[in-house]
């Protein structure tokens, strides 16, 4: 039998409801089962999922194996277990509850056979308001791309294409005693050694979903494996890249993303030991890896969250997040021409915002989500500087690609308020087919320079989506706040029928009130989870269910 093109490693843990999907997308593939093989992992589900893959081998025997292994507690080992099946010249992973476009190996293999690409990522698409880093696709296809000066480093998942003859050259496996995370170390050093990496954006190639039958992971249920993960990811990175700009250009993303995210919102809510050991791990982590260059690049929210844990502790950086998640964006201090975020009983050492002074300015909170006339998602948002109309100049808000109508509010005569309107048949034609989230910033132009900040929404009351048609299809369309970091997010997600009806008839007496735009906190929660993450054994947070709707005509 001749060796398949492209093998593709499903780990499997309790996906039922999306495995059947997943895997018809896979064996509709215009590549053809003749050059494909599909090595699925069960890593010990107890929900059908085990069954439904012995039945699928049966029907598919040549281009469908299966093997059952006792449950790991981790996406690593289906990985691994995966990896010493699988046959391809190339290897790609996919996640049990994700799908691929019908083209979508026959393009890749042909891309990294035409280029002599070690590593092939194509266009990602965020499903029921899945949350995707697509940066790295903006620009088109691109035939070489840097680790180290694209957007590459914010799309680490493995969900890619990589030539099977580097995964050996370099022993390449999924650390398994990396709880979460574990994906990002051989993605890294793949990309890290690739004789040339490819980007496709020409094609809606993987399709991300989020589930919406997922029971929700806390943040404190997980923080222990977090914390472990994060460590090692450093360590890796450490070990893989030497010091210097390079490193700071991947390490951008990790301290950004994953070690900000561990001092984010939720932080208050751990016990308290708990929150000295984070608070310990990520000063330490700081301290060793953060140099001035990297904290430049920094966005305003991680910077200030960061230098809290650096220069106090726990009690300080409580007082951060209770002033961000309770009482707002607080008041700027100007003290021998150093300016400072006011937060009370705060280090200036870390408070300094001079040098990011038009970031710190566009800082916005929320003050008021409404609809107008059903077709209109206007957002109305405040500064807590008093010469923000003379000073900051422009400022617009924008949700994802979306800039709105933005106008100073005539009824605040301090010129500290601004009003945003967001057509939302422009919202829905910005939005995949499967639902798009638009989080919300705001942009300023003036004297203090130009700057950028989400706009937070510490005090923003939820309420229900509207229902409207786009096309041949349904979607909810809503505010909400990601319970990360505070921002305020406008989501669009696909709405069937089914749903429809069935909550309807349990809730029909109060679905016709209508409210200011919103939703509850479920419906647009935002996932930072890989591939591999969602195949262990922990469901993924932010799991949604379309509740009240307010339809629109």
């Amino acid at each position: 039998m001749a060796r398949p093109d492209v093998s593709v490693i499903v780990p499997v843990y309790n996906t039922l409801r999306y495995l059947r999907p997943c895997l018809d997308s896979l064996l509709r593939q215009t590549i053809g089962a003749d050059r494909m093989e599909i090595v699925a992992v069960d890593d010990g589900s107890t929900d059908g999922s085990g069954r439904l893959l012995d039945r699928l081998a049966a029907r598919h025997p040549g281009t469908l194996r299966v093997v059952h292994q006792a449950n790991s507690g981790g996406p690593a080992a289906p990985c691994n277990r995966g990896l010493e099946l699988a046959t391809g010249r190339y290897v790609f992973f996919l996640g049990s509850d994700d799908r691929l476009g019908p083209e979508a190996l026959e393009r890749l293999v042909a891309a990294a056979d035409r280029y002599g690409s070690d590593v092939v990522l194509g266009k990602v698409v965020g499903v029921n308001g899945r949350h995707v880093f697509s940066d790295v696709f903006a620009a088109g296809n691109a035939v070489d791309v840097s680790l180290f000066d694209s957007a590459l480093p914010w799309s680490l998942a493995n969900t890619k294409l990589f030539r099977r003859d580097l995964v050996d050259r370099l022993g390449l496996r999924f650390p398994e005693d990396m709880p979460v995370l574990s994906d990002q170390p051989f993605t890294l050093a793949a990309c890290y050694h690739a004789r040339r990496i490819t980007a496709l954006a020409d094609y809606d190639y993987y399709h991300a979903v989020r589930r919406l039958d997922a029971r929700n992971i806390t943040y404190h249920s997980r923080v222990e494996q977090r914390l472990t993960s994060v460590e090692r990811l450093f360590a890796f990175v450490d070990g893989l890249i030497p010091a210097g700009a390079r490193r700071d250009a991947v390490l951008c993303r990790h301290v950004g993303l994953e070690l900000a995210n561990l001092v984010g919102d939720d932080f208050r809510r751990l016990d308290r030991a708990a929150q000295e050991r984070v608070h310990a791990t990520v000063r330490r982590l700081v301290e060793r890896y953060v140099t001035d260059g990297l904290r430049d690049r920094l966005d305003i929210e991680a910077r200030l969250r960061l230098g809290a844990v650096s220069a106090g502790g726990v009690d300080e950086l409580l007082a951060v997040i209770d002033q961000d998640t309770r009482r707002g964006v607080p008041a700027t201090v100007v003290e021998a021409g150093r300016w400072h975020a006011g937060y009370p009983g705060a280090p200036a050492a870390w408070t300094d915002v001079t040098d990011v002074r038009a970031d710190w300015l566009a800082r916005l909170d929320t003050v008021e989500v409404s609809w107008v006339d059903g077709q209109t998602v206007t957002v109305t948002a405040r500064s807590p500087y008093p010469r923000f109309a003379a000073e900051v100049g422009p400022v617009r808000l924008v949700a994802g690609p979306v800039a709105g109508a933005t106008r100073l509010d005539a009824t605040d005569p301090s010129g500290r308020t601004m009003r945003s309107d967001f057509p939302v048949d422009r919202l829905l034609a910005a939005s995949a087919a499967s639902g798009q989230r638009h989080p919300v910033r705001a942009e300023v132009d003036g004297d203090q320079g130009r700057g950028r900040a989400p706009v937070r929404a510490p005090r923003l009351a939820t309420g229900r989506p509207r229902l409207l048609r786009h096309g041949a299809r349904l979607y909810g369309v809503a505010a909400t706040v990601d319970p990360r970091n505070g921002q305020l997010v406008l989501s669009v997600v696909p709405v069937t029928v089914g749903q429809l009806v069935g909550r309807l008839r349990r809730r029909l007496p109060g679905a016709a009130r209508p409210t200011p735009v919103g939703v509850p906190p479920r419906l647009g929660a935002p996932t930072t989870r890989t591939a591999t993450e969602r195949a262990g054994q922990h469901a993924e947070p932010g799991a949604a269910a379309v509740g009240h709707l307010t339809v629109t005509p």
